[in-house]
């Protein structure tokens, strides 16, 4: 499985990692976030827009202003790939731990 990376290059700042965090608690808007973070909502914007960029999150208008809820389908993606990663180390240590059987 090819992975592209871009949802752990969105997460490795650190305000955006709050960020998504608070919008896997529950569903809010920018001016909600920010309220929590000791940060502009320019600046707020700008880590959800990489974040949506990502597909961490989406965004769902409601009236004036625009709700962000996580991403299930760009999560799963990110979660299918790291699976993997753990399905092959696991693998790998059953070879070894049976190898050392053997001996």
């Amino acid at each position: 499985m090819t992975y592209d990376y871009a949802q752990i290059a969105a997460l490795a700042d650190p305000t955006r990692r709050t960020i998504f965090e608070r919008v896997a608690q529950r569903p809010c808007s920018v001016a909600e976030i920010t309220r929590t973070l000791p940060v502009s909502q320019s600046a707020v914007s700008q880590h959800l827009k990489v974040l949506k960029e990502a597909r961490l999150v989406r965004m769902q208008p409601q009236g004036a202003r625009n709700i962000y809820h996580i991403d299930p389908a760009g999560l799963g993606r990110m979660r299918a790939w790291l699976d993997q990663l753990w399905g092959d180390a696991l693998d790998e240590f059953k070879l070894k731990a049976e190898m050392e059987d053997q001996t």
